[in-house]
């Protein structure tokens, strides 16, 4: 494979989150398990009735272009886009064509072409004997983000993925849980010989690259897991180097992805844009976003949050774990403890973000996340005090942690429990029972070996339940060894 160069365009759909679906007033509620409640005549297409522009739709993708350093539409307008599907109520998708509400931008170091709006479509439900539509998704305001074909790899087009989802959340435009259908992944990939001798294709000169021929375009639909996406491309990219390499012709086509076989499959012949007989929605109105003062550049660069890159540089500054920052941009619940923690004790970063990457995931990961209510910034930034000034062990912590989480309570009040025990008598008493049922570990300490010293203070400090000062009980064992 080193011979041939894969060439891979995404387009990523993404449910917006918003009150009502994009041309109707009915619910947008993707968890309504209802079949097909949140409908009316508008996103049905029963005839007379007339879509209206869902303007906080609108605003959402306007966002979103901003935050990507796009070029953001004075001009927008709706098409329809012609295909007969029992998914598609109306028999054509309103979306758009020729006018996107953005272009351009850049997103992980990947350029994109553009950012447009519209309607998504039903859901249908495949049985042994027949098929059920559920219209409630019908309608639903879909973003439609398109990349050039500037990805070379699977892992590249897998990190955009994530990182385009990171940043519909940040935005609070969307959740684009991908295992919920909200955010769907296709993945156009064409293999080429890197020479690309012979071989026939589209020319596309690409910043910074020679002009060079690309190979057939496949299409991958409906990717919805990023190891899906890594995993179908990577096959895909296997699959059409096969068939060059045997003489074969790859077909420019539309394949799914079969998840128990992990391999694509022929679908059907790829349209293009003709097939589609795009025109202008005459029920909808132009858009003139320029007469529209809440769409102007200036108003929603200020609405813009801490963008997803610039919160992982922040914590990459502070000294967090590249694992521990990933984790916190991408959990909501993590990330929002660690902020406020921090925002209490601004000191002590590392020693957050530890008990929450370490302790406090692993409970959720053990008991499920029902125990995270127990745990308060205000409490959590007890616990990171006590610990920071040896008033508790890093075992006394963790068991205090474990305990709220598990039964509730007040952090200032279990830690008492946990706290180090530095009473010289008390810690010598400990120190000589520990020597006492250690003697062939005291023998290979006198011996020379310095990490018996170790074994007994671990033994010690089980011993105390974990309360004793390890310094201090570091000192009284060496007192009675001397």
């Amino acid at each position: 494979m080193e011979n041939y160069r894969p060439t891979i365009g995404l387009e990523i759909h993404a449910e917006l989150h918003t009150l009502t679906k994009m041309f109707c007033a009915c619910l947008n509620d993707p968890d309504e398990r209802a079949k097909n409640t949140n409908i009316c005549p508008v996103c049905m297409a029963h005839p007379g009735s007339l879509p209206a522009v869902n303007r906080e739709a609108v605003k959402k993708v306007l966002l979103v272009g901003t935050a990507l350093g796009a070029t953001l539409a004075d001009f927008s307008e709706f098409d329809r886009k012609n295909y007969f599907y029992p998914d598609i109520p109306k028999g054509y998708q309103i979306s758009q064509y020729a006018h996107p509400l953005v272009q351009g931008g850049t997103l992980g170091g990947v350029a994109i072409t553009r950012v447009h709006l519209e309607e998504d479509t039903a859901r249908s439900q495949h049985l042994a004997e027949t098929s059920l539509v559920d219209f409630n998704r019908a309608g639903v305001p879909l973003m439609e983000l398109v990349t050039e074909p500037v990805i070379h790899s699977a892992q590249v087009a897998s990190a955009f993925a994530r990182e385009l989802q990171l940043l519909l959340r940040a935005l609070g435009v969307g959740e684009a849980h991908m295992d919920k259908g909200e955010m769907r992944v296709e993945a156009n990939i064409s293999v080429a010989p890197s020479s690309a001798q012979g071989l026939k294709g589209d020319s596309l000169a690409l910043e910074g690259v020679a002009l060079e021929t690309l190979g057939t375009k496949v299409e991958v639909k409906n990717l919805n897991s990023f190891r899906s996406v890594e995993r179908a491309i990577t096959h895909e990219i296997e699959r059409q180097t096969a068939l060059i390499e045997s003489g074969g012709e790859v077909a420019q086509e539309t394949r799914g992805w079969d998840e128990v076989q992990q391999a694509t499959f022929s679908q059907r012949k790829k349209e293009s844009s003709h097939d589609y007989r795009y025109f202008p929605d005459p029920d909808l109105p132009k858009l003139m976003l320029s007469e529209i003062p809440e769409f102007s550049s200036e108003v929603l660069k200020k609405e813009l949050p801490e963008l997803p890159w610039e919160r992982r540089e922040r914590y990459l500054t502070l000294g967090l774990k590249p694992d521990d920052v990933e984790m916190f941009l991408s959990d909501k619940r993590y990330g929002k403890l660690f902020e406020e923690t921090l925002q209490l004790q601004s000191d002590a970063s590392n020693l957050i973000a530890n008990f929450i990457g370490s302790d406090i995931a692993g409970l959720v990961s053990k008991y499920g996340d029902a125990g995270l209510a127990n745990i308060t910034p205000e409490g959590l930034t007890a616990v990171v005090a006590l610990f920071a000034d040896k008033s508790i062990s890093s075992r006394g912590a963790k068991d205090a942690i474990a305990e709220v989480f598990m039964n509730g309570g007040d952090f200032a009040e279990v830690s008492k429990k946990y706290l180090q025990q530095s009473d010289t008598g008390a810690l010598e008493i400990i120190a000589q029972k520990v020597v006492d049922a250690n003697p062939s570990v005291v023998a290979e300490y006198k011996a020379g070996k310095g990490a018996s010293l170790q074994f007994l203070v671990g033994q010690g400090m089980k011993e105390s339940n974990g309360s004793a000062n390890p310094q201090a009980l570091l000192k009284a064992i060496q007192k009675i060894l001397v």
